[in-house]
């Protein structure tokens, strides 16, 4: 702490005062123009709330949101990841017709809008696969049996399964286009001359992928592959819009009962604040040599 504080110059304590005149400014602006009530008094029983039926304190709408979003942002990384290495590999295939596919998919989401691509993967792919698979009526036959702990630890409420899944899929299918550009220059960036050397001793093209070109790509990428996920967080509010109970969803619940507007949106940010910047000192350890 002390040889982070002989790293700052005068400069520096100039903008930290200057920033906190500006938010003390705008939050007297708030309460004396708009006529605001602040009540941040009641914000933590929506954070946590104590059930006097079980005599225990319960998470209430903010840390149900937030563990959704969590979840949701865990299991869309994975499908991400699967589908942009498939992607990342098709835009670098021999084959025109498999690299004219991987583009176009990849260029039509990263051109159009994230809403948009939302409403269109949730209306046309995802909520069709789960009226397909019937997964609705599987979630509540597990959500009224008595072994379901292991279900709910690992997707929450099992009645809104379907939606967490619907989240997934429209968010894994959404980032996999930006994994599948980050997989791409990484194959590229390989030399070619371990490639023609793989091809000397006689390995195939699936060889050469596997043992000598995604190994050293998958180094490469791993700093942009972790910023994909830090975007990919943030971006998760967006599957609120199709009923999907993250972080998002239930502060928009929470505004809307309680009119707590600001107190409400400040600590969904902060939570976001707090998952990304976490994840940003990770990777940045991760990285080290």
């Amino acid at each position: 702490m002390q040889k982070f504080l002989k790293r700052l110059h005068w400069l520096d304590y100039v903008i930290v005062a200057l920033v906190l005149v500006a938010v003390v400014f705008v939050i007297q602006r708030i309460g004396g123009t708009l006529n605001y009530n602040w009540r941040w008094e009641k914000i933590p029983n929506y954070i946590f709330r104590y059930r006097e039926d079980q005599e225990r304190w319960v998470a209430n709408l903010l840390i149900q949101g937030l563990v959704a979003t969590i979840r949701i942002s865990i299991y869309a990384s994975i499908l991400a990841l699967i589908l942009g290495v498939i992607l990342g590999v098709a835009r670098c295939s021999a084959n025109l017709a498999v690299r004219m596919l991987a583009r176009t998919y990849l260029e039509f989401l990263r051109n159009v809008p994230p809403v948009v691509v939302i409403f269109i993967f949730f209306f046309f792919l995802s909520e069709q696969l789960i009226q397909a698979l019937n997964m609705e009526r599987w979630a509540r036959e597990i959500a009224r049996s008595d072994d379901n702990a292991i279900w709910t630890f690992f997707f929450g409420d099992m009645r809104r399964f379907p939606a967490l899944i619907s989240g997934v899929i429209v968010l894994g299918l959404f980032q996999s286009a930006f994994v599948g550009e980050i997989v791409r220059a990484g194959i590229q960036s390989v030399d070619k001359g371990q490639r023609e050397a793989a091809r000397s001793i006689g390995m195939s093209r699936f060889q050469e992928m596997r043992y000598i070109v995604l190994p050293q790509a998958m180094r490469k990428v791993l700093p942009p592959m972790a910023n994909q996920f830090i975007t990919l967080v943030k971006d998760s509010s967006l599957v609120s819009l199709i009923s999907v109970p993250d972080l998002t969803f239930k502060t928009v619940e929470l505004v809307a009962s309680t009119r707590m507007i600001f107190e409400a949106w400040l600590v969904a940010a902060a939570f976001y604040f707090a998952i990304c910047f976490g994840l940003s000192m990770l990777f940045r350890r991760l990285e080290q040599p």
